[in-house]
Parts: C-alpha cells; structure tokens; sequence
C-alpha cells in the first residue's frame, strides 16, 4: 500500500467513527428516561471502541498494518471518547452522586477490558 493511502484510510475511517458517536449519541438522548443523567451514550461507544480495538489487533495478522491503523487510530478513534468519559464523570460528582461516578469509573474500565478481550478473541488472538 502507497504512503498516503494509510491517512487517507485513518481518516475516512476517523470521520466514520466521529459520524458513528454522533449517531448513538442522538439516538441515546432522544430516548425517554425518567430517571438522572447517566452518559450511556458514552459507555456504549467506547465499549464498542475498545472491541473494535482488540478485533483489528488480530485482523492486522490477515490484512496488514494499515488496517490497524484505519480501524484502531482511524474508525475506534474517531468513535470513543476520554474526554466525554472523564467529564461525565466529573459531572457526576459535582452533583454530589459519589456512587454513580465511582460506579462510572468502574464499569467502563471493566466493560472496556472484556470488550477489548473479546474482540482479541473474535480475531483469533
């Protein structure tokens, strides 16, 4: 593959996963809820960034380095989000809700693992 073919992949695939975030994120928030603000929207893409993370470690045995590089730094890059994460987890603090930010902190870091995990496992790692 040529040098300019890996950014071009990155970033076609970058503006898929920032396209993908913002649709489960306008999906999630049109959703009715009664209850308090919980960033589900959030958990959701970066549990499905980090799978797609660890599926293309195996997948770039079979495809090639570059398509790590479109599916890793490109597609799970343009599609999680730290930053939304620790906001939100900040912002559950400030709102006095000790137990839902700790719970926040933990069940990404868990449910990011296992799908980083699983997508190794999916791919033959």
């Amino acid at each position: 593959m040529n040098s300019l073919a890996v950014p071009l992949l990155v970033g076609l695939f970058g503006t898929a996963g920032a396209l993908l975030r913002f649709a489960v994120d306008g999906w999630l928030a049109g959703l009715p809820s009664p209850r308090r603000h919980w960033p589900w929207a959030t958990f959701v893409v970066n549990v499905a960034g980090s799978f797609v993370i660890g599926l293309s470690i195996g997948l770039s045995s079979v495809f090639g380095g570059e398509w790590h590089a479109a599916l890793a730094t490109g597609l799970a890059g343009g599609l999680t989000t730290f930053s939304s994460w620790t906001t939100a987890t900040v912002r559950l603090v400030s709102e006095g809700r000790y137990g839902a930010a700790v719970l926040n902190i933990g069940v990404n870091l868990l449910a990011g693992i296992a799908a980083a995990a699983a997508g190794m496992a999916v791919s033959g790692v």
